[in-house]
């Protein structure tokens, strides 16, 4: 765990060990990003096939005639795409087809994904985040999260991603400059990085 209090544009928290999603295999990395935003900007980023295999497990936890309803401990990634409006006109055609994006609000959604972030996925689904690999970027309770996997600690695919969500971050900053406190955008219940126990890290669950 590297924990960065005074970093830019936020404090960060980073870690490294076991999965503690059941859709990624082995080990992954954690990092948290502290940006204040506001309440209600709640919005992910996930890669294609992540989303599509996410998508068919909620589908038949929904379908199981032994459920009525999506358990509560199932994480906020596989509840955000059922309760929460698709983005689909990104306008980068390689993006569109290594990612997918849901949001409370599709004008917000667009305006984080269309301009530096668009380029700097784009870039990473040729190296960093090769096609498969579980990837999900997440603003939520006014911070941003970045999870992905990572069966082997690497020092260089770990600064990349730091400074992907740096640069994911600086967008959320420009997108959050829309909000007030009077907005009306709706919310979700999160608990997808609430922990077990109310004196643990959110970034630990």
């Amino acid at each position: 765990m590297i924990e960065q209090p005074k970093a830019l544009p936020g404090s960060l928290r980073i870690e490294w060990g076991p999965s503690q999603r059941a859709y990624i295999e082995g080990n992954e990395l954690r990092i948290r990003c502290e940006l204040r935003l506001h309440g209600d900007l709640q919005m992910m980023v996930l890669c294609r096939a992540l989303m599509d295999k996410l998508e068919s497990a909620v589908f038949e936890a929904y379908t199981d005639t032994l459920k009525t309803r999506v358990d509560t401990d199932t994480p906020e990634e596989m509840r955000w795409l059922v309760m929460l409006p698709k983005f689909n006109q990104i306008s980068s055609k390689l993006v569109r087809q290594r990612f997918g994006a849901v949001g409370v609000n599709k004008e917000l959604v667009g305006a984080w994904l269309e301009g530096e972030l668009s380029e700097v996925l784009a870039q990473a689904s040729q190296d960093l985040l090769p096609e498969g690999q579980p990837f999900v970027l997440m603003t939520m309770r006014g911070n941003a999260y970045l999870r992905t996997a990572m069966a082997e600690p690497s020092l260089a695919q770990i600064q990349g991603l730091v400074k992907l969500l740096e640069l994911a971050c600086r967008e959320l900053l420009r997108v959050n400059e829309r909000l007030t406190d009077r907005s009306p955008w709706p919310t979700t219940t999160s608990i997808a990085w609430q922990s077990s126990r109310p004196d643990e890290d959110p970034a630990q669950a």
